[in-house]
């Protein structure tokens, strides 16, 4: 199985574990969530939704296909990385874990369901997709690179800054489920909300982002005035700013659902954009083919010289 292959397979699981995010939202926003009102089934005696719930429950049962849709993709993506001559143990550990995370997530959205959507399982269910989001974008980035140990392209300040930056985007993104269970969208008139105040969290949610805005600047300037991988950085801060908009306009405008998914869609993106500028940070050497000095497979580049020589003057930093 060539590695183009694989990438090309990765990047669509990324794409997947976002997709599903999108449409839970879509089943949250217009009402649907107990349009099949138990789990595994539909309904107590029907697999498929009644005409009982209308397009409640095709809206609903849709989201539970393209859980299939979902799970095919992750495992098409793992035995393409199982069939990978040389093996790679790494890609393969994450390609089992993405797999693993798809029953996770039935079982928990089942819990969703059988609970009558309470808004804390409701959050678990959103934060765990974005979790598999960020593995399937570590193997997606993993796909175009060796497999030698990783070096820091950048000083041991900016190393802890990363992880930092991480933690941050998590918070930020927890904080923002905890605001959801306290408004108005809770999927279902009978659905229960956790009770906090609103207004308080939002304010919360706004200075996470306000604080991970001005790291992920600072950042970005560090990095172009030492000559390190901006561009993934400037990426990730563009995405912040077009979702900062997106989060004030839906605040000011009461909350109206076309703009509330469309931030559902940013924060997949806020993550996605956020791991990829982290693992820019360091190297793991080229990719190689299966026989040792064979020229790479189509869409395998060997870095330029440049490059070459930029990576090697930073594993002499890190030795020193």
């Amino acid at each position: 199985m060539s590695s183009p292959v694989v990438r090309r397979l990765a990047l669509a699981s990324v794409v997947a574990n976002s997709a599903i995010v999108v449409t839970g939202a879509a089943v949250r926003l217009t009402g649907s969530g107990l349009g099949c009102p138990t789990w595994p089934r539909c309904t107590d005696t029907t697999i498929t939704p009644t005409q009982e719930y209308a397009i409640h429950g095709v809206i609903e049962f849709g989201n539970r296909l393209l859980t299939f849709v979902l799970l095919a993709v992750v495992v098409a993506t793992l035995v393409a990385v199982w069939r990978q001559r040389p093996a790679r143990p790494g890609m393969r550990r994450l390609a089992v874990l993405g797999a693993l995370g798809i029953p996770a997530q039935a079982g928990l959205g089942g819990i969703t369901v059988l609970t009558g959507l309470n808004p804390w399982t409701v959050g678990l269910h959103l934060l765990l997709s974005m979790a598999l989001i960020a593995v399937a974008v570590v193997l997606h980035q993993r796909s175009r690179e060796g497999d030698a140990p990783a070096v820091w392209r950048v000083a041991p300040p900016l190393r802890r800054l990363a992880g930092g930056l991480l933690v941050l985007v998590a918070a930020t993104l927890a904080v923002g489920t905890v605001v959801t269970g306290s408004g108005p969208h809770s999927g279902d008139p009978a659905a229960g909300r956790n009770g906090l105040d609103p207004q308080a969290l939002s304010q919360l949610h706004a200075d996470l982002v306000f604080l991970l805005v001005g790291v992920t600047v600072a950042f970005w300037l560090a990095l172009r005035a030492t000559g390190g991988p901006s561009r993934p950085m400037g990426v990730l801060l563009g995405v912040l700013l077009a979702q900062g908009v997106v989060g004030f306009v839906q605040y000011v405008t009461d909350l109206p659902v076309l703009l509330v998914g469309l931030h559902l869609v940013g924060a997949c993106a806020v993550q996605a954009s956020a791991v990829y500028a982290v693992l820019a940070l360091r190297d793991r050497g080229p990719l190689r083919s299966a026989q040792d000095g064979q020229a790479p497979h189509q869409g395998e580049r060997l870095p330029p010289s440049a490059e070459t020589e930029r990576v090697a003057r930073a594993r002499e930093r890190q030795q020193a």
